[in-house]
């Protein structure tokens, strides 16, 4: 059908505009207005030609450079009030007189449309292969509980006869202004519609019509928006850290579809995801990974699995994706586009690896806790090392506070990978003071309203340190020597290795800590002074930065 019909697209574009100045020039995602229609076309399977009608040279000017021809518009066909039925038929026209020839199917094309898919317009032209069809006009499905106006009774009134849930009500369409297309006999000066219409249900985000700022902000998000595959899990060796973390992301790209993908022997970390509702898929191996991957087809990958391979990496590139890793130790940082580390150290000098606490991630539950106001009296002391604390230093620690005449409460928050729970809940059963909690969800909670928290070197320090809780760091291994953030710069006592330590060295740096009031407020103020709150606009804009040159380069 298509082979015998001649299909023409008129794209109408004039310089003024009184919602947007010079609108259809306004670069969106760095490209002009009128860029967008005129690829839409281009990119279409059946448009045979392509003209701009336009009063502006500028306008004009650009259409030429993007390969369509132009029609010089009159200003009589220029004004505000001037519809676009006499501006599509006096471009018909002009075009098939030098064309020496007739269309058969005329298009009109806003440029205020601009997130139209080509793959949309090429359906709604093969409604067409139907004869009995004159017109198809884009619309969208926009019900909704609306109300009317009475003017001669001055009442509103509901356009709808029952109440209900928006996705139980009958579809409403609007039409979107997209595009109207038409057989060309129903082209003319006041008309642009035949009798028997068809309509073309657009997606949500085809439909955005350019007519305010608001509406450009809406566009430029949708067209920034990237596929962004996150690759993590979460068991009893390693905890739930990773996980948290890349929950964070995803709850701050806002704009970008993201999917989850999870080993499939990691349950904890499967049930984690499911009770967040985000999408996710698992995957049996890497192999596995790469088949999901492809069929996801993201243009981000953010691994946050600790070390990696060279031989995974070079998978990821080999797809084409943009690679982002978190706390990688392994070869793949080579090959890696971004990594980032927040506790560990790299080699100096590369440029793709950005350190430091200002790309650490406060969990959510962090962003609206007050910050730590410090009192004479503690009262209450904390105790967590993180997820394992497989040398158990959760006891140690009890026992050499209970040695002491400190009479307050001792809270203890055991990580998911403690793996001596019983015993050490039936050693302290009998003591008020002490009470265990195993993998809370509030640890924000507890550590706001304790007056010193015993920690291990880890994350956790970040943590304490955007609630400004004083803290005594011990660390569990020669690795967490290397976290250099838990010093008193910061505002941290860091007793150092902890298998180095016996119970009086413990008993001595927590008294001291109880009786100086001054230097509880020091620490206090120390910590309040560093910013943690914005690690993912920190890493975020490192991203777009880093992104940008990999477009570039392909």
């Amino acid at each position: 059908m298509f082979n015998n019909n001649k299909i023409l697209v008129v794209i109408p574009a004039r310089g003024g505009s009184k919602g947007i100045p010079r609108k259809n020039l306004r670069l969106l995602d760095n490209k002009p207005l009128i860029y967008y229609p005129i690829n839409i076309a281009k990119a279409s399977a059946y448009v045979d030609d392509i003209v701009v009608s336009s009063d502006d040279y500028e306008i004009g000017s650009l259409a030429e450079k993007f390969g369509v021809g132009v029609i010089r518009r009159s200003e009589e066909l220029s004004g505000d009030d001037v519809p676009l039925e006499p501006v599509v038929y006096d471009a018909l026209i002009q075009k098939e007189k030098l064309a020496f020839d007739e269309y058969d199917i005329v298009i009109t094309l806003q440029p205020t449309s601009p997130l139209l898919e080509p793959s949309t317009l090429d359906k709604a032209i093969e409604k067409f292969e139907d004869f009995a069809i004159d017109s198809v006009i884009s619309v969208v499905d926009d019900r909704h509980l609306s109300w009317g106006y009475d003017e001669v009774n001055h009442r509103y009134f509901p356009n709808y006869i029952e109440r209900k849930n928006k996705e139980l009500l009958p579809k409403d369409f609007r039409e979107t202004g997209a595009f109207i297309i038409s057989r060309r006999n129903f082209i003319h000066p006041d008309s642009r519609l035949g009798t028997n219409l068809d309509l073309i249900e657009v997606s949500r985000h085809e439909s955005v019509e350019i007519g305010n700022y608001e509406d450009l902000w809406i566009a430029e998000n949708y067209l920034q928006k990237k596929r962004i595959a996150i690759v993590v899990n979460a068991y009893d060796e390693i905890g739930t850290r990773h996980i948290y973390r890349c929950l964070s992301i995803a709850s701050k790209l806002v704009f970008h579809d993201v999917l989850f993908l999870i080993d499939e022997n990691h349950k904890l970390g499967i049930d984690i995801v499911s009770n967040y509702f985000y999408p996710f898929k698992v995957y049996d191996g890497e192999d596995d990974l790469i088949s999901v991957l492809r069929e996801y087809s993201p243009q981000l990958v953010l691994n946050d699995i600790l070390d990696t391979s060279k031989e995974y990496i070079h998978s990821l590139k080999e797809e084409g994706y943009f690679v982002v890793n978190f706390e990688d130790l392994g070869t793949g940082t080579e090959l890696a586009d971004v990594v980032f580390d927040v506790l560990y150290e790299h080699e100096l000098g590369k440029k793709n690896v950005f350190r430091g606490h200002k790309y650490f991630i406060l969990k959510d539950e962090f962003y609206f806790q007050p910050q730590k106001i410090i009192t004479q009296m503690v009262n209450n002391v904390l105790i967590t090392f993180g997820e394992t604390d497989y040398n158990n230093f959760t006891e140690l620690v009890i026992d050499s506070i209970l040695s002491t005449n400190y009479e307050g409460r001792i809270n203890v928050v055991l990580g998911p990978g403690y793996n001596n729970i019983t015993n050490l809940v039936e050693k302290y059963e009998n003591i008020k003071s002490v009470q265990i909690y195993n993998n809370v969800s509030n640890l924000s909670d507890f550590m706001l309203k304790a007056d010193i928290i015993f920690s291990s070197a880890d994350r956790t320090m970040y943590e304490v340190c955007s609630l400004g809780v004083p803290t005594i760091c011990i660390c569990q291994n020669q690795r967490e020597l290397t976290h250099t953030f838990a010093n008193s710069h910061n505002g941290f006592i860091n007793m150092g290795l902890g298998e180095e330590l016996v119970r009086q060295d413990i008993i001595d740096e927590f008294i001291n800590l109880v009786n100086n009031f001054d230097l509880r407020i020091e620490m206090n103020e120390k910590m309040l002074d560093i910013d943690l709150k914005d690690g993912f606009e920190h890493i975020w804009s490192v991203v777009r930065t880093e992104y940008r040159k990999f477009e570039l380069k392909k």
